[in-house]
């Protein structure tokens, strides 16, 4: 009898098999992260076999169908390493989580059903847009990677529609937040039947870090260049002060509450200067040299939200009741959560029908290759967990 009280026969433990696509700081945590529980996670998934059996980076790919030799992949991968091809690299996933399964039989012990998965912790269009024909081959996906969920939305209903029916997941908790439940807590809220009303959100670290650290009487260009020292910015810190990046997160939420948004036809608020935007010929560090003559704009602002008793953050914004979606600098009063925020953290204010008094915080690290790769590890469990097993 299982837990609704009925009766039930034992399911066949899966074979998995698991492909990862960008073995930097992301992809290599998520191996880190993948060698240690492994082996316990064979009862609690029920699972016969839980392996690698495929790394790739932007060159060359290894493939061990017999399952990758964790301390030893990157060796490996650099000695014995082929021409990357995406779609054998693929094909080659479902067919090392076949060759190890087997067909169902009366033994519960047997390999049963085959769960391939192809995780990509790049953050690369070419191997986003092949997520459709990753899930024609029979595998889900997971990924940290925004540009397929914040993409053209053709693909992204084709995706979607792929998925429910070929029984397959799309999953990318860490795209939002990186380890922070954002998505899973949205996907709870919606469908447990609450309305959303607002989704706000300091989604990037980077950024939460200036404007945390960023007071009136300071200069805006010492601190951005202070966030670059200390490592939280790009190499070209335009490549955050765009907001492109918080746009992408903010598109994949508003995608979640059943709003149709393209990422160009969204405001953004950029606080790239634009006579310093990399369209306009400016390099990185011509861009660092002159930001100071740009400082009195944002001085006035800080000054102006001080005056009223507030603070200015960077905000991505899904107001479902105006049906719109955006990137804005805003002026926050002093007592709001975004005022309370310090160092590099996310926080994300879920506002609903259920918790519009005090609205649903989510608040964290929302950067960071340990904590994006546990998230990563969860939506891989989470699939391990829910592949169909008959």
């Amino acid at each position: 009898m299982d837990a609704s009280g009925s009766d039930s026969v034992p399911s066949q433990p899966l074979s998995v098999a698991v492909g990862l696509i960008g073995p930097g700081l992301i992809g290599s945590a998520l191996l880190r992260q993948i060698s240690k529980q492994a082996d316990r996670l064979l009862g609690p998934l029920h699972a016969s076999r839980f392996a690698v059996v495929g790394i790739a980076n932007s060159r060359q790919m290894l493939l061990q169908p017999e399952g990758v030799t964790m301390d030893r992949w990157e060796a490996e991968l650099s000695e014995k390493g082929e021409p990357l091809d995406l779609p054998r690299f693929a094909a080659a996933i479902s067919s090392a989580a076949l060759a190890s399964s087997a067909a169902p039989s009366s033994d519960p012990t047997a390999p049963g059903p085959a769960c391939a998965v192809l995780v990509d912790c790049t953050a690369s269009d070419a191997v986003s847009a092949a997520y459709p024909a990753f899930m024609r081959g029979g595998l889900h996906i997971v990924t940290p990677n925004k540009k397929f969920g914040a993409g053209p939305l053709p693909q992204y209903h084709e995706l979607r529609d792929l998925s429910e029916r070929r029984r397959r997941r799309f999953m990318y908790e860490a795209t939002v937040g990186a380890g922070l439940p954002v998505i899973s807590t949205l996907h709870g809220l919606l469908e447990s039947g609450d309305r959303v009303i607002r989704i706000e959100g300091i989604l990037s670290g980077t950024l939460s870090y200036i404007f945390n650290t960023y007071k009136p009487g300071m200069r805006f260009s010492e601190v951005v260049a202070d966030a670059k020292a200390r490592g939280y910015t790009e190499p070209d810190p335009r490549d955050d002060l765009s907001g492109l990046d918080v746009a992408r997160k903010v598109v994949i939420l508003a995608r979640e509450c059943g709003l149709d948004v393209e990422l160009g036809c969204m405001q953004v608020d950029s606080l790239v200067p634009e006579p310093l935007r990399g369209e306009a010929g400016v390099s990185a560090e011509t861009f660092m040299e002159a930001l100071p003559q740009h400082d009195d704009a944002m001085a006035a602002r800080a000054a102006e939200a001080a005056a009223a008793g507030g603070v200015v953050r960077y905000v991505g914004c899904v107001d479902m009741e105006a049906g719109t979606a955006g990137v804005t600098l805003r002026t926050y009063p002093s007592s709001h959560p975004f005022a309370q925020l310090s160092g590099s953290d996310n926080m994300v204010v879920f506002t609903t029908e259920r918790y519009q008094d005090r609205p649903l915080i989510v608040r964290g690290p929302g950067a960071g290759a340990e904590v994006t790769a546990a998230g990563v590890f969860v939506d891989l469990l989470q699939v391990i967990r829910s592949h169909p097993r008959a």
